[in-house]
């Protein structure tokens, strides 16, 4: 008899997400009442923030309804929860995980974390997905409310990828890394393309950062998170070309290098990519300056980021959707206060 795939239901959703994002603005628009206008400039841009995260945090919370739905929660001693044998995450948000710590210290934990019986360890489990929440259990010494189910390896990762790649959290670099592993685990491309809800072309650029850049140069920028896909790949492919490499070399030598950050150390490297006539390539971009904000309550999450090309807010909840709506219906204000401040300033008042 076939085993019963327990995932079936989230591998054909994983397959067809790629095409279901690119028309995922055409399914939006086909309900039967009346087309309303994304608002633009600052408007949309808060707008859409809200709705992206909504959105993120919809599909995670399916994902894992789906995955414990019907099946019995049982407490367990945290100590004995281990982590995932496949790494998806190279840094934990500290104030996110202080600002769960606290939110499970005063109402108690909401969801179930999903684990399995460790393979080789008799009386312990691995996290499939819910880490944060294990941690936060830890720190405060509680027992973890879990979902205890048999996972085979090929299962595990993928319930794995599909709840943290519905997150917003995730950059593109730890999504690469997560593929990276479970290549070196000898999973099939299939596999890794269900777990991380992407395509052909997506995973494989994934994978060719880490043939490309050799692997003590990629340690010392691989927790660069703010850096997005195309200019991972943009960056890799300059590594092919021995002059470059050799720039690089030097580069990491220098002490600017070695007292930056990791986000200025991929700019600097990225710095070095030159046009044909030999000078910086337009387009190449400064680290953007990322800053988190949190209200004493711990309510609300901002990430504030700032770079040559715009400043973005992003929010997160419990009072995301509020605070962003609050924001939203007082953006004249805001607006006219910042006109008579600037004005203020160019007469010298």
């Amino acid at each position: 008899m076939a085993r019963k795939n327990i995932l079936a239901g989230l591998m054909d959703n994983a397959q067809s997400a790629p095409q279901a994002e690119r028309h995922s603005h055409q399914n939006e628009g086909s309900r039967t009442d009346a087309p309303v206008r994304s608002p633009k400039g600052a408007l949309g841009a808060v707008t859409r923030t809200i709705d992206a995260l909504t959105a993120k945090a919809a599909a995670a919370h399916e994902i894992e309804r789906k995955l414990t739905e019907g099946e019995t929660i049982v407490e367990l001693d945290a100590a004995r929860v281990e982590e995932s044998f496949i790494t998806d995450r190279l840094r934990d948000d500290e104030a996110a995980l202080n600002e769960l710590v606290e939110a499970i210290r005063l109402r108690g934990q909401d969801s179930p974390i999903l684990v399995r019986p460790h393979p080789e360890k008799a009386g312990h489990y691995q996290v499939a997905f819910g880490h944060r929440r294990l941690r936060a259990a830890r720190l405060l010494g509680i027992p973890v409310r879990a979902v205890v189910k048999q996972l085979a390896d090929r299962d595990h990762v993928i319930a794995q990828g599909q709840e943290n790649s519905a997150r917003t959290d995730l950059s593109f670099i730890e999504r690469a890394t997560f593929a990276r592993g479970m290549e070196e685990a000898g999973f099939e491309r299939e596999v890794i393309m269900s777990a991380l809800t992407s395509d052909k072309t997506t995973i494989s650029k994934m994978l060719s950062i880490f043939e490309r850049i050799p692997p003590d140069i990629l340690g010392e920028i691989n927790c660069a998170f703010s850096v997005g896909r195309d200019r991972w790949h943009d960056l890799s492919a300059r590594f092919e070309e021995p002059a470059f490499h050799q720039a690089v070399r030097a580069l990491m030598a220098s002490e600017p290098f070695e007292s930056a950050d990791a986000d200025t150390r991929f700019s600097q490297i990225e710095s070095l990519i030159l046009d044909p006539c030999g000078e910086p390539r337009r387009g190449s971009k400064s680290a953007p300056e990322v800053r988190n904000w949190l209200p004493e309550d711990g309510q609300v999450k901002i990430k504030i980021r700032e770079d040559s090309k715009g400043f973005s807010i992003a929010l997160k909840a419990p009072a995301a959707a509020s605070f962003g709506l609050f924001i939203e219906q007082n953006l004249e204000r805001l607006y006219q206060e910042f006109q008579e401040q600037q004005n203020n300033t160019e007469h010298g008042e």
